[in-house]
């Protein structure tokens, strides 16, 4: 008791303001631990909504078709032409012609990129050995990424696992839309059609080259 003097007025006022600021250091050592564990619980939570954000966009990427070519072509354009001039056949087939590989390729690599920065350690090791065979030339697969991706986001978004008696075929990389490059080409042939045949040359030939350039 020797803290608490209550012989006096001024001895009780004393007591009393020493308590109060006591205890009003210690609410505000409370409130600013409150703080400091409010903020970086947010900092965390936006941390891990924008690594689920980039994931399930990788996966939309990696896994969005179920049916046709399920697997990524990791050549270049120009490496397509010189494969077909080699093996004898028309470089310009509808194939060639088409720019969807590239635009699939690219998106996977993108993908690819961002799983190996934001993904677990399984989703790393995956897509790690995509980008390998990716750099190697050979096909990419990415069923087996896909799987991954998909049992995690799931269990990072508190969803039930995907029952077993659910059969969910083989996922392949998305199919791009081919808008763009259709109407690119039909303005060229009505810009071409204007102005004459030498126009119309000038146009095809810069055609070639863009495509050649890839």
């Amino acid at each position: 008791m020797r803290f608490f003097d209550f012989s006096s007025w001024q001895g009780i006022l004393t007591t009393i303001l020493g308590l109060s600021l006591f205890a009003l250091i210690g609410v505000g050592i409370r409130v600013l631990m409150m703080l400091t564990i409010q903020q970086r619980q947010q900092r965390m939570n936006r941390q891990i909504n924008e690594r689920l954000k980039t994931l399930m966009a990788a996966y939309r990427v990696l896994g969005g078709s179920f049916t046709g070519a399920l697997t990524v072509n990791p050549l270049h354009l120009r490496q397509l032409r010189e494969t077909v001039a080699a093996g004898g056949e028309d470089v310009t087939s509808d194939l060639l012609a088409s720019d969807r590989p590239r635009r699939i390729r690219d998106a996977v690599e993108a993908a690819l990129s961002d799983i190996l920065l934001l993904g677990t350690a399984e989703h790393v090791r995956l897509a790690g050995q995509a980008a390998a065979d990716m750099a190697a030339g050979r096909p990419i697969h990415t069923a087996e990424l896909v799987i991954s991706l998909r049992v995690y986001i799931r269990k990072a978004l508190d969803l039930d696992p995907v029952p077993a008696d659910v059969a969910i075929p083989l996922q392949g990389p998305t199919r791009p839309q081919g808008g763009g490059g259709r109407s690119g080409r039909g303005d060229a042939s009505k810009s071409g059609g204007a102005g004459g045949g030498a126009g119309g040359g000038g146009t095809g030939a810069g055609v070639a080259v863009a495509r050649d350039g890839d």
